[in-house]
């Protein structure tokens, strides 16, 4: 079964690359945070979850048109997309004592996804609007707690980022200095 006439190459291709795009955006957010999932992966899952929508549809479109009776509903496909990056997201997150780390990448991911499955069923208004308030969120609310840290929790997120904020603010010869004291003790 091939291509059915619903949606050209061109249409096809856009959704595609919609969805690249709002993956390459959540993924450069989190690539120059250093964190475990980045640009690629952000842009990868926004991809495949579009691909699997876009097939989905187009099963479903091709099943109508030959008169199939078979029970096909794109919605169950994309469940199971849903399913799988959300399998995906709890592998980026860890937890050490009281705290757990990469909960907000994991997050991101499943936006990733959602908006791959919008960018794939053609939701672009939709895709777009939503990938401004993740990318308030995740960029916005970082320069507020990095500037603010008592919003932030005290716990390891707060320590950490005074961590960060020190280590961009210290020479690399005082770091080098510390490290050469460390080892000699």
């Amino acid at each position: 079964m091939g291509l059915t006439t619903v949606l050209t190459a061109e249409e096809i291709g856009l959704r595609l690359l919609a969805a690249a795009f709002c993956g390459v955006l959540l993924g450069l957010d989190r690539e120059m945070r250093g964190k475990a999932a980045g640009l690629r992966t952000h842009t990868l899952i926004s991809i495949s979850c579009a691909l699997t929508t876009l097939v989905a549809l187009e099963l479903y479109v091709g099943l109508q048109a030959t008169g199939d009776e078979r029970p096909s509903d794109p919605v169950r496909v994309i469940q199971g997309v849903a399913q799988a990056v959300g399998f995906i997201s709890a592998g980026v997150m860890f937890r050490s004592g009281d705290s757990v780390r990469g909960a907000t990448t994991a997050a991101v991911i499943w936006v990733a996804g959602a908006l791959g499955i919008a960018c794939g069923a053609g939701y672009f208004m939709l895709a777009g609007m939503t990938l401004g308030l993740c990318l308030i969120v995740t960029i916005l609310f970082t320069v507020l707690l990095d500037r603010f840290p008592q919003l932030g929790k005290d716990d390891e997120d707060s320590r950490a980022r005074e961590r960060r904020r020190a280590s961009r603010h210290s020479s690399p010869r005082g770091r080098i200095r510390r490290i050469a004291r460390s080892s000699r003790e």
